[in-house]
């Protein structure tokens, strides 16, 4: 498997594996359904500090995500992740994830964090598989504040623990 900076040619293949509507919320936060294709570049369009990384494995693209880079708050936040419909279930969402984690800590942030919907247990057991910690409940009131959702975030260790 190997991790590659997204090409744009692989847009619409992305954009139709969010194969519902539920899946193009829990990537989007948007509650409609097929995925507009125009919507991943556009995505990455907003800002210079979205890194957008494929997953491959040999020539064929199986896992998408972004690092939003946030140099005033010195945090990485892992973003926009989704697997191929026919990879879930098999550990790619862990492996891809620990893939990810290379780029987010190259980057020399001091902290690396996700959100992810409370109802996506899938991608919660990867998050957690890959090492990722709950943050303590009051500063996940506090980010979740101004969300439409209270979200449920997670960590990466990038200090040593006491």
């Amino acid at each position: 498997m190997e991790l590659r900076s997204f090409e744009d040619e692989y847009t619409a293949a992305v954009a139709g594996w969010a194969s519902s509507a539920q899946e193009v919320l829990l990537l989007t936060g948007r509650d409609e359904h097929p995925f507009p294709a125009d919507i991943l570049s556009s995505w990455r369009a907003i800002s210079a500090d979205i890194q957008a990384f494929l997953y491959f494995d040999g020539d064929t693209p199986i896992a998408y995500g972004e690092l939003w880079l946030d140099g005033e708050e010195d945090e990485v936040e892992l973003a926009r992740l989704i697997v191929t419909p026919d990879l879930r279930g098999k550990g790619i969402g862990t492996d891809f994830v620990r893939a990810l984690l290379a780029p987010a800590l190259s980057a020399g942030y001091a902290d690396i964090f996700l959100r992810v919907r409370p109802d996506n247990t899938p991608a919660i057991r990867a998050y957690l598989r890959a090492g990722f910690q709950p943050v303590p409940e009051a500063l996940a009131a506090e980010w979740n504040e101004p969300q439409p959702i209270d979200y449920t975030w997670l960590q990466y260790p990038t200090q040593p623990q006491p």
